[in-house]
């Protein structure tokens, strides 16, 4: 019988190796950093945060931070905005041209891994994937 422990080393390599796999398969033009890509994602969920607030959830130094912001700005794709409350700050949110790449980076994600479920799993091992979502979903909901 598989321990709690081997369990878990199997999923957490194959959840990092699928990870890797769909990075991959998908094009990064600006060869965007993971920091750049994840920073994107965040600012897509959350507009209009500071850039120590930015640092903080991606669990990096204001100094990184700041590095990142200036390169997704030059690129177009982050906006600043002075806040309404303290002018000296600065409120980061993306830009038509930065969400715009996101979406396609989702999209063409979302349709690798489509296609090669479709290529490589029978109806039953899709059937059983959906039910290991459904468990990892639990394990992931608080």
């Amino acid at each position: 019988m598989i321990t709690d422990i081997e369990l878990a080393t199997t999923l957490r390599t194959s959840i990092s190796r699928l990870v890797k796999v769909i990075r991959r398969q998908t094009r990064n033009m600006e060869q965007l950093s993971m920091t750049e890509r994840s920073t994107l994602a965040v600012l897509d969920l959350n507009p209009g945060l500071l850039p120590t607030e930015l640092a903080a959830m991606e669990r990096v130094t204001t100094q990184s931070m700041s590095q990142v912001v200036n390169h997704l700005s030059k690129l177009g794709f982050i906006l600043r905005t002075p806040s309404p409350e303290d002018g000296r700050k600065v409120l980061l949110s993306l830009t038509l041209q930065g969400r715009q790449y996101l979406e396609k980076a989702r999209q063409e994600k979302q349709e690798w891994l489509a296609r090669t479920i479709h290529e490589r799993l029978s109806a039953k091992e899709k059937e059983t994937l959906m039910e290991a979502m459904a468990i990892l979903t639990r394990l992931i909901d608080e």
